[in-house]
């Protein structure tokens, strides 16, 4: 019978004049042990910052690749099996959190951290209930973005300091959980996503290989629920209800 094992721990390794920490698992099947860096992914829009990213983790992490939109990036996650998903909020096609929210019933064992430039506290909030093990702004993150993989792996949490006492004193402000909005099934959000984001209906459509008519459905529907009257109060929804993170 095959037995996999694995824990987290960081291996100081001096190099000249100064000290790296290097990210491994150690594995032990059927008897034979050998040692492995962490698999990261990478899930952002903005190709220089994903490079950027990339260079910073590749000499301690093993980087298995990349998405630059929600859509792909749920395609692309369960087929190269990363330990930790590094995902920004404000995604094209569909949100980070949605994404993730995804990710996490598919992939339970697997690690997100979320990227934002976003400081709201509200926002973070809802990303840890999405599943997250770590919450960082993109101003802080180069400097921050090793510990926080660290600690995921750990089965711990990371927050960035500026926004962790920002969520502290929302909650003793008003310690009462806020009013959810009307739940919209996950097609609806990716409907309401996409047109919010300024797409037509027949772009929806190609995007979600679906009819103009299936999406002109899912609008209306949507619209008549929420009592909305026109395409600027939809968008407004999805912002306030972060279907659509600026």
């Amino acid at each position: 019978m095959r037995e996999v094992y694995s824990w987290h721990y960081v291996l100081p390794v001096k190099n000249d004049s100064f000290r790296k920490e290097f990210v491994f698992h150690s594995l032990s099947i059927e008897g034979e042990a050998f040692m492995a860096l962490a698999r990261v992914m990478l899930a952002d829009d903005h190709t220089m910052l994903v490079e950027a990213f990339r260079k910073l983790l590749e000499s301690q992490c093993e980087v298995v690749g990349t998405a630059s939109d929600g859509r792909s990036l749920l395609e692309t996650a369960p087929r190269l099996k990363p330990d930790v998903i590094i995902v920004d909020i404000a995604m094209p096609l569909m949100n980070g959190l949605e994404a993730g929210l995804r990710l996490k019933e598919l992939m339970p064992a697997t690690k997100l951290i979320f990227l934002t430039m976003n400081e709201d506290s509200d926002l973070a909030m809802e990303a840890m209930r999405c599943g997250a093990s770590g919450y960082l702004l993109k101003s802080s993150a180069a400097s921050e973005l090793m510990q926080a993989i660290q600690m995921a792996l750990k089965g711990k949490s990371y927050i960035t300091p500026q926004i962790a006492r920002g969520m502290q004193k929302a909650f003793i402000n008003d310690p009462r959980p806020k009013p959810r909005t009307k739940t919209l099934t996950p097609r609806q959000r990716e409907v309401v996503q996409l047109l919010a984001e300024g797409k037509s209906m027949k772009e929806v459509a190609s995007v979600l290989n679906v009819t103009p008519r299936t999406v002109a459905f899912h609008k209306y529907r949507v619209m008549e629920e929420l009592s909305l009257k026109t395409t600027a109060e939809l968008i407004q929804f999805a912002i306030k209800s972060r279907i659509l993170v600026p």
